[in-house]
C-alpha cells in the first residue's frame, strides 16, 4: 500500500465458512483470493500500526511486512481463532519488532499521527455534524493530544488499550493476540486506563463548559 492511498473496501465474510474458503483457495495459490484478503484487512492493520508506532509511514512499511508475513505462514494458520485475531498477532508482533529496532539504532523517537490519520474519521463527523472549522481544528488538536497520550504508555500498555478500546476486540481475542493470560489482559488494561485518565485530565477539564 503506498504512500497516500486509502484502503480499498472489501465484502465482509459473513461466516467461518466463507472464511475458511478464502484461507484454502490463498493456499491453493489463488492470486485473486489473496489480493481479496488484503483488501478486507489492510485498513485494520494500518490502523492498528499508526496508533501503535505514531507514524504513517512506519505504520505503511509495516502493514506491508505484515501481508508478506501472512503470505508466507498461511499454510500454518489451524483456524483456531478468526483470521482477523491471527492477523491483529501478526501485525502487533511486527510492530514490536520495529520499536525494538528503533531502540537498536537510538531511534525510539515517537512523534503524533500526522494530521491526516489523527482526523480520518472527520469526514463522517463533519457530514453528521457539519462542525465549524474552529470546532475542526479544536477537535484535531484534542485528538492530537491524545495520540501523544498514547504513545507515552509502555508497548504493553498501549497494545492492550488500543487492541480492546479501539478495535473492539474482547479481553479473550486480546490474550490470544498478545499471548498472555486473560487475566494479564485485565491487569494491563487497568492499569492503561488509569494512565491514561491522568495524561488527559487536563484535556478533559478545558472541555467542561465554564
Amino acid at each position: 500500500m503506498g504512500a497516500g492511498e486509502m484502503p480499498l473496501e472489501a465484502e465482509a465474510l459473513t461466516g467461518a465458512g466463507q472464511e475458511r474458503e478464502l484461507v484454502d483457495s490463498c493456499r491453493s495459490g489463488d492470486p485473486a483470493a489473496f489480493a481479496r484478503l488484503v483488501r478486507l484487512h489492510e485498513g485494520m492493520v494500518f490502523n492498528l500500526s499508526a496508533r501503535l508506532l505514531g507514524d504513517p509511514e512506519e505504520a505503511r512499511d509495516v502493514a506491508q511486512e505484515v501481508f508478506l508475513q501472512v503470505y508466507r505462514m498461511l499454510a500454518r494458520f489451524e483456524g483456531r481463532s478468526r483470521l482477523k485475531t491471527w492477523i491483529y498477532r501478526i501485525a502487533v508482533n511486527q510492530c514490536h519488532n520495529r520499536r525494538r529496532f528503533w531502540h537498536r539504532r537510538r531511534r525510539d523517537r515517537e512523534e503524533a499521527l500526522d494530521e491526516g490519520l489523527v482526523t480520518a474519521e472527520a469526514p463522517a463527523a463533519r457530514a453528521a455534524a457539519g462542525p465549524g472549522p474552529y470546532e475542526e481544528a479544536r477537535l484535531r488538536e484534542r485528538a492530537r493530544r491524545v495520540q501523544a497520550a498514547l504513545l507515552q504508555l509502555s508497548f504493553e500498555h498501549r497494545s492492550v488499550l488500543v487492541l480492546r478500546e479501539v478495535e473492539g476486540l474482547t479481553c479473550e481475542e486480546v490474550a490470544r493476540v498478545l499471548g498472555v493470560p486473560e487475566g494479564t489482559v485485565k491487569s494491563r488494561l487497568s492499569r492503561a486506563r488509569e494512565a491514561m485518565r491522568q495524561r488527559l485530565l487536563g484535556l478533559v477539564e478545558e472541555g467542561e463548559p465554564s
